[in-house]
């Protein structure tokens, strides 16, 4: 089973997002039994709040299922319980490397970065901007997907 925790700030726009996006993707190609995907947050400041509803707005668009979220911040444990931490931006890998410490196992990524374009995902807290943040984020899951398929005998 490959354990998959997407990490923004506060866990409530592009890491839930991320989250139910690939959940959707893995779901469709029937991988969804191989898959732990969950979301966190380098901040406690929206810890315990839903998703914010911009990006409710944006997955339902989409047609994208999602559940009771709540917001939630990354913890050094979470290091050992996942495969993979994959930030949105720089600034989320700086703090993400904070939390956890020492990355010795070369888990932690942005996630534009298996993309042919790497790149941060803008905050669309601060941008207001989902549907931009949408689009890097849908293209980042499906590049992440098909770097498990290629490098990754998990799926």
């Amino acid at each position: 089973m490959v354990k998959v925790l997407f990490v923004c700030l506060g866990n409530i726009c592009r890491s839930p997002m991320a989250e139910y996006v690939f959940k959707d993707l893995v779901n469709k190609e029937g991988f969804s039994n191989n898959f732990y995907i969950d979301s966190a947050g380098t901040s406690n400041e929206e810890e315990g709040n839903g998703i914010h509803y911009g990006t409710r707005k944006k997955l339902n668009e989409k047609n994208i299922e999602f559940d009771n979220h709540v917001a939630r911040k990354l913890k050094k444990e979470d290091y050992n319980k996942f495969d993979f931490i994959i930030g949105m931006e720089d600034s989320n890998i700086r703090n993400i490397n904070k939390i956890i410490g020492e990355d010795r196992e070369n888990k932690v990524y942005r996630l534009l970065d298996f993309s042919d374009n790497p790149r941060d995902i803008a905050d669309p807290w601060y941008t207001g901007n989902f549907d931009i943040t949408y689009d890097d984020i849908y293209e980042g899951c499906i590049d992440f997907l098909e770097y498990l398929r290629k490098n990754y005998d998990l799926i």
